[in-house]
């Protein structure tokens, strides 16, 4: 690699939602900066599958599910 080009990389330590901790290799902050995480996969509806209701601002939803009704991606 050339000198002085790319940011320093360095260790830091990560705190998840439900206070585990783990150390990675980051660009963030100093040495030593705890990342605290306000959303992981851990909670986040998008891992995790939870229930968020979709809203259907004008129709939009139901449009979409009326046009594509017939098609299956099952195998």
């Amino acid at each position: 690699m050339k000198d002085k080009i790319h940011p320093d990389y360095h260790d830091i330590k990560i705190v998840m939602t439900d206070g585990t901790e783990f150390v990675t290799r980051s660009t963030y902050g100093k040495p030593g900066d705890t990342l605290q995480l306000d959303i992981d996969p851990k909670t986040h509806p998008a891992w995790t599958g939870g229930s968020q209701q979709l809203l259907d601002r004008g129709g939009r939803v139901s449009k979409f599910n009326q046009r594509f009704a017939g098609i299956s991606f099952k195998r």
